[in-house]
């Protein structure tokens, strides 16, 4: 007779299968909101093309421009002086519908399957996106139509952020994985290099394919959600992750859930774990109010708010900035922008290992921020003395920019994670994670905006409201790093009590 396998082999099967599941929902969300960012790009990259010096090309003979308009090969309306306000408008209108949007996206999210409202998101910004770009088959040249396609393109792209945060949230459970989410965090990175290396192999020709490449790809990720995403460990009878403390922790002290993202190690992922389906009862939903109440997250929503305000104006302003002031071509300049985002998958990898390593997220951050102001500063005077000087220039000032960026998020949700708010309520999360995203997209959507209407002014200036914004961003954290450093102090002094009880015993 065959001898029945030993507790511990069943044990390493199931492990083994749950951790193939969760490994997939880690990679398939990590694609989701990468192909977000990713159609999110193409508009910086194109912005050259839609206005451009003309006089080094040959002019048609049958065109009907003068012979001094040097912008004939332009996109009208952008065609104008003004062009800079106008490429202002379609960004903010983007950015403002996203902002906005965020705030209700969440509470749809919250009463929504997940498979079926991040795949109806994902194949609408598929279409919207496609859209734009096929104004310039369509030979389309009314402003109102790029900015009516921007605000339905920011509304449904809403979907998407606070979907992804719960649906790893259901996934992965308490533990140090300080840098596998750090690696997953780098989405945003990944989607705006693929959306710049695409959008940029078709700009100097038909730059109308920038658009609908993009909103292809991000619609078929659409399908294939629809057909794999699995919300729950339990959907496909895998083992739920491990929510909430042990026997021998305590719940239910208050000072715990104050201390928020101080009180221990974990990421923003596996803390919001904590707030996985319960099956028992019916999880009831956060109020805007009560999310405010929540200690920390005013502090981090409003210094994500100019956080995002900086990395937002970079992602839709430096392929331009490079293309004005280095002179790269439209193309050149959009690969070139790439090495930012670059920047911004080492910095945010490290910011989360660091801030593990020293349990100090909000000092972390304050100390990137601090770096970063000097280095905008730097680049702007001799980033584009030479090509190398550019790429190193361009990599630091990545990494300090969207380090912070990345690393707030992850402190929000572990302050978040560990309050007795959204305990057990993962769908609560999905309204809180859109509350604080929202606050930080308003940054998004001032930074363009201000770098439109102060480019013309001296790209020096746009720099100084950028470094501005980075100190405010910091001075924002000076609680939260206070509070930090007087838990370094206490945990030091209970060191040195237990050393000196061990080397001298009563």
């Amino acid at each position: 007779m065959r001898a029945s396998l030993a507790p511990g082999v069943w044990f390493l099967r199931a492990f083994s299968r749950d951790s193939w599941f969760r490994g997939f929902i880690l990679l398939l969300t990590f694609l989701i909101y990468a192909c977000y960012h990713m159609s999110r790009k193409p508009i910086s990259v194109v912005k050259s093309r839609l206005h451009q010096n003309c006089s080094d090309l040959i002019k048609p003979i049958n065109d009907s421009h003068t012979i001094n308009d040097t912008t004939w090969c332009s996109w009208a309306p952008f065609d104008k002086n003004n062009y800079k306000e106008l490429l202002g408008a379609v960004d903010n209108a983007f950015l403002v519908a996203y902002a906005i949007g965020m705030f209700i996206s969440g509470i749809f999210g919250e009463r929504l399957p997940i498979r079926y409202y991040l795949s109806a998101g994902m194949l609408l910004s598929g279409l919207f996106t496609s859209l734009f770009g096929m104004g310039y088959f369509w030979n389309i040249h009314m402003l109102w139509y790029f900015v009516l396609i921007q605000i339905c393109n920011g509304l449904v792209q809403t979907t998407g952020w606070p979907s992804v945060v719960t649906c790893v949230g259901n996934w992965f459970g308490k533990g140090r994985r300080g840098l596998i989410m750090g690696i997953w965090n780098s989405h945003t990175s990944v989607g705006n290099i693929l959306g710049s290396l695409i959008a940029g192999t078709w700009v100097n020709e038909q730059w109308g394919l920038s658009f609908v490449v993009p909103g292809v790809i991000t619609a078929a990720m659409g399908i294939f959600t629809f057909l794999f995403l699995i919300e729950y460990p339990e959907d496909v009878d895998c083992t739920p992750p491990q929510h909430h403390s042990g026997p021998g922790e305590d719940q239910d002290n208050p000072d715990d859930r104050v201390n928020g993202p101080y009180s221990d190690r974990e990421s923003s992922l596996e803390t919001a774990a904590r707030c996985a389906k319960e099956p028992s009862a019916k999880p009831a939903a956060i109020s805007f109010i009560g999310a405010l109440r929540i200690p920390g997250v005013i502090e981090f929503s409003l210094c994500l708010l100019f956080a995002k305000l900086v990395s937002y104006t970079f992602l839709y302003w430096l392929p331009l900035y490079i293309f004005n002031v280095a002179h790269f071509n439209a193309k050149d300049a959009g690969n070139l922008s790439t090495l930012f985002d670059v920047g911004g998958i080492i910095g945010g990898i490290m910011a989360g290992i660091i801030s593990d390593y020293t349990n100090g997220r909000a000092t972390t951050c304050c100390i990137m921020l601090i770096l970063a102001a000097p280095m905008m500063f730097l680049y702007n005077h001799i980033g584009q003395n030479g090509m190398t000087s550019s790429i190193v220039m361009l990599i630091v000032c990545g990494a300090l920019v969207n380090g912070p960026y990345a690393l707030i998020t992850t402190a929000v949700s572990a302050d978040l994670g560990t309050h007795q708010s959204l305990k057990g309520n993962a769908k609560a999360l999905s309204t809180v994670s859109a509350i604080i995203d929202g606050t930080g997209s308003i940054g998004a959507a001032l930074g363009p905006l201000l770098a439109g209407l102060i480019s013309p002014t001296g790209w020096s200036n746009v720099f100084y409201m950028l470094i501005s914004a980075d100190v405010l961003a910091c001075l924002l954290l000076c609680r939260l790093v206070y509070k930090e450093i007087l838990t370094w102090k206490v945990s030091l002094s209970s060191d040195r009590g237990s050393s000196l009880a061990l080397t001298h015993p009563r």
